[in-house]
């Protein structure tokens, strides 16, 4: 039976291989791109852009992400025991203490962003201070500072800017292919070609669709990792289970709610609605019944 501590290492190892996957996807986009404009010089152009867009993330995604949702620092003076609770959590997890924000939103939900842990970020709503008691407050906190020591957050990152070269890289292709992109000259074989193209047109599909699906399912590996590891900090795994459940009430989407940056937040930010079937799988966050099953120890 799937329990809170057995989710830790069976993820772990997932999350490496799904990530493998989706380097082999960059690669073969690339050496396609190279062969097909006769151009070796293009798959340079992808692996130096890629290594730029994820220098550019690794720098800046915490600002943009603060940006996006509204969060402004929260002041001890004013959230006194959001920072107390931050603080001993903290030094339990042998974290430094990671600045603390607050989003002006009824909708109770929270995320953790940032490079690394000297420079994390812990942000949480109005909304999710005004329902949860302490010991809950702590569940919270912990599953953050989980994705912070777990280093969720980099990973996270790089796995969205790649997500979002790829669709650009497959969008040119297909463009380039229907807008005079299919002009060669007659020179090799013919079949060769003829082969080359229907793989290049099948990557350019299909990546972007692959790729999705690899970023929401690390994204939900994640969540449990972060809530098996958040337990494990507080001890308590019935707090967190509490805090999901109240999370779980609340069906109204965030007034901020942003598809670039749900998969960093607690709860889904479109709100926690579980869809049934196939179409769990296209969820960026686990349905919240399963995780408080899997906090509880009962069988998902």
């Amino acid at each position: 039976m799937a329990t809170l501590y057995t989710h830790q290492s069976k993820n772990v190892w997932k999350t490496w291989v799904l990530m493998s996957l989706f380097f082999v996807v960059i690669i073969g986009i690339g050496w396609w791109a190279s062969f097909y404009f006769q151009n070796p010089n293009i798959l340079y152009f992808f692996v130096a852009f890629s290594i730029f867009m994820n220098i550019l993330a690794y720098w800046f995604s915490d600002k943009i992400v603060l940006k996006m949702s509204g969060a402004k620092p929260a002041s001890r003076e004013e959230f006194f025991d959001l920072y107390t609770v931050t603080e001993n959590l903290s030094i339990t997890a042998g974290l430094p203490l990671p600045k603390i924000y607050v989003i002006n939103d009824p909708a109770p939900n929270a995320f953790a962003t940032g490079r690394n842990k000297e420079h994390a970020v812990v942000a949480v709503t109005t909304g999710l201070l005004q329902i949860l008691e302490r010991n809950e407050l702590e569940g919270v906190i912990a599953h953050e500072l989980s994705h912070i020591g777990n280093r969720d957050m980099l990973i996270s990152t790089v796995v969205v800017v790649l997500v979002g070269f790829v669709t650009l890289i497959s969008d040119f292709f297909l463009r380039s292919m229907f807008f005079g992109g299919m002009r060669r000259d007659n020179r090799g074989d013919g079949r060769l070609q003829l082969i080359i193209i229907i793989i290049g047109i099948a990557l350019a599909i299909l990546a972007p669709i692959i790729a999705l699906l690899i970023q929401l399912a690390i994204s939900r590996k994640r969540e449990f990792l972060a809530d098996a590891s958040g337990a494990l900090l507080t001890r308590y795994p019935e707090g967190l289970a509490g805090a999901l459940e109240k999370i779980s009430r609340y069906s109204r989407p965030m007034m901020k709610a942003n598809d670039a940056t749900a998969h960093l937040f607690i709860a889904n930010p479109f709100g926690p609605k579980a869809l049934r079937g196939m179409h769990r799988w296209f969820m960026t966050h686990p349905p919240l019944e399963d995780r408080i099953k899997a906090l509880r120890g009962e069988k998902i």
